[in-house]
């Protein structure tokens, strides 16, 4: 006698516990016979402990209902009733009467689709990364968008499917991921009122998931959402339900990037001083994060990104020279595969030497957004950024040369398709 590895590894598979798998065979003795079965924890512990070497029909019936496979497939010996070719339904409607009596010649067999295990989360999720590099790369966009939606629906067909209490949790925190990358490509496209749509459908997604990270990444989306509406009441209050996560609560890192969150908000309120606290507690805290694996969207967060929001911080606290000192900082150490986030960081940079008087400078500075981009088009937030530097330029320094050769610049950019 030994244990039954193999009905443990598909139980790991599907999430199960014992208690779940006792529960879903019930349900599936209730689907076939018309009445409640009679499974309990124990009799799943007998089976795994290999106690139970050939189950009674009742039993068998059950699991092959629950996990779709013939019984011989999970490791145990079938009853003489079973030892037939599956695929026959008649024969398998026989065993079935047999094995679980009369009531079930008024229930047909239907077979179930394939349970969905943690296999296919892995892959679901592989998806998923795979657009998040796209993002750092060039930003949102509507091919991006129409991925993300993709995605999202082929996870939320995997939920109509059998699945364990873990692994649907995890497929509602990829529903929620996709989403929410989906929002975010609205976002950075200026595509605002769409984006609202999304993070909306992201917050149930995320709720149902019950995933820290998840929940904390929807609502930093919605903070940047706010912010982009310049609605800054909203932004703080959505910045400040991401510092309340769980997240945050239990991860230094988690706390950095909500507490960075609120100091962009207070510092667009005009609270300058809270928002250099917020920024202060933001950088100690990142540094008392440890090294460990996080969910892939979290990549674009570390001391450049820090060094880039803190940038904007001072520069809404008109600390113009703090401001192009931190855009150098994170510039300095952005990866080149973040173009999108060094094109940002460099527009940030050129609009606080040109708040320094610096306006030819800063003129070269922001010619080299286009650079960095390459064939790349500016995604919206990117171009709304660039139109502040231009409409500013044009008040400091509107009769100067490099001002007139920057609008010829901006001129042919923002005419490509």
């Amino acid at each position: 006698m030994g244990a039954n590895a193999i009905l443990k590894s598909r139980m790991d598979e599907l999430g199960l516990t014992q208690d779940e798998l006792a529960d879903r065979m019930n349900t599936a003795l209730a689907e076939i016979t018309g009445r409640n079965g009679d499974v309990s924890a124990r009799t799943v512990r007998n089976l795994l402990n290999g106690t139970s070497r050939r189950p009674i029909g009742r039993t068998c019936a059950a699991l092959e209902r629950v996990f779709d496979c013939p019984v011989q497939d999970l490791g145990f010996s079938a009853p003489r009733a079973m030892q037939h070719p599956q695929e026959d339904p008649v024969r398998r409607r026989t065993f079935i009467t047999s094995a679980t009596g009369t009531a079930a010649a008024a229930v047909p067999f239907v077979a179930q689709r394939r349970s969905v295990g943690v296999s296919d989360v892995t892959r679901a999720a592989a998806g998923m990364n795979a657009l998040v590099e796209s993002d750092d790369r060039q930003g949102g966009h509507t091919q991006l968008e129409k991925a993300a939606l993709k995605g999202r629906n082929g996870v939320m067909e995997l939920q109509q499917r059998n699945a364990g209490e873990r692994v649907r949790r995890a497929l509602y925190a990829l529903a929620a991921e996709y989403t929410t990358i989906a929002a975010w490509s609205c976002i950075d496209a200026r595509n605002l009122d769409q984006a609202q749509k999304y993070l909306n459908q992201s917050t149930t997604y995320a709720g149902l998931s019950q995933d820290g990270p998840t929940e904390m990444r929807v609502w930093v989306n919605h903070s940047m959402l706010a912010y982009q509406r310049r609605n800054w009441p909203e932004a703080l209050a959505a910045a400040q339900a991401a510092h309340a996560c769980t997240a945050a609560r239990t991860d230094p890192f988690f706390d950095s990037l909500g507490r960075v969150r609120v100091a962009l908000a207070y510092a667009s309120l005009g609270d300058a001083r809270s928002a250099l606290r917020s920024l202060g507690s933001a950088q100690d805290t990142l540094a008392k994060a440890s090294r460990r694996e996080r969910p892939r969207w979290t990549a674009f967060y570390g001391q450049a990104e820090l060094d880039h929001l803190g940038a904007i911080v001072h520069y809404h606290s008109d600390r113009f020279v703090h401001a192009e000192a931190m855009a150098h900082r994170a510039l300095a150490k952005i990866p080149p595969a973040f173009c999108r986030n060094r094109a940002l960081a460099t527009a940030q940079l050129a609009l606080a030497q040109l708040h320094q008087g610096d306006a030819e400078q800063a003129t070269t500075t922001a010619t080299d957004v286009f650079t960095i981009m390459g064939d790349t088009r500016l995604p919206g937030r990117m171009r709304t950024l660039i139109g502040d530097f231009h409409r500013d330029l044009f008040v400091m320094a509107p009769s100067t040369t490099y001002a007139r050769d920057w609008a010829d610049r901006m001129r042919a950019e923002w005419s490509r398709a």
